[in-house]
């Protein structure tokens, strides 16, 4: 009996150790191959993520651009234009710009998209504050001149500022 667990023994301890070293191996191989299709998986995911989250970059800046007071008046100033009228089409202007970009929120960061939302609120309240203290001017020039001088003394652009929070983006994402 002694000499059946000795022979026992001496097929089943190196057996588990063939076992083990091959558990080892095996498991050692598998978490590299997933390792190395999760990295797969997300380099083709950039592939395809990248140059959309790009293009919604673009639309914001382009958005910003847009809603800086001086493109808009050039864009929406109409001769003989009333000052309520020009007040009316700015915001309206602004808005729907604002709703035809709201998806790419999706494709930036909360801090972009924060920039960009913040910069509209602050060109929408700048105009409405124009168009709430002046209300004897004269004509819808005279409103366009208390707008964009208003917006030139301010420190920091809002628009500017949510510009360069993306280009910062930008390059920390593809450099």
């Amino acid at each position: 009996m002694k000499d059946t667990l000795i022979e026992l023994v001496k097929y089943v301890v190196p057996a588990l150790i063939v076992l083990a070293t091959a558990y080892i191996v095996m498991k050692s191989f598998m978490d590299r191959e997933i390792t190395k299709a999760r990295l797969d998986y997300k380099l083709n995911n950039a592939k395809l993520i990248t140059p959309i989250r790009l293009q919604a970059y673009e639309r914001l800046v382009l958005f910003l651009e847009r809603i800086a007071p001086e493109s808009l008046f050039i864009r929406i100033l109409q001769p003989g234009m009333t000052t309520q009228q020009l007040h009316k089409a700015l915001l309206t202007t602004i808005r729907s710009e604002f709703e035809h970009n709201m998806s790419q929120q999706v494709y930036v960061s909360d801090d972009a998209w924060d920039a960009v939302r913040n910069a509209k609120e602050s060109v929408l309240r700048l105009i409405n504050t124009a168009a709430s203290s002046e209300r004897g001017l004269k004509s819808s020039q005279d409103f366009t001149k208390i707008v964009i001088e208003a917006y030139n003394t301010v420190e920091s652009s809002p628009t500017q500022n949510a510009i360069e929070l993306i280009k910062n983006e930008i390059s920390e994402q593809l450099f």
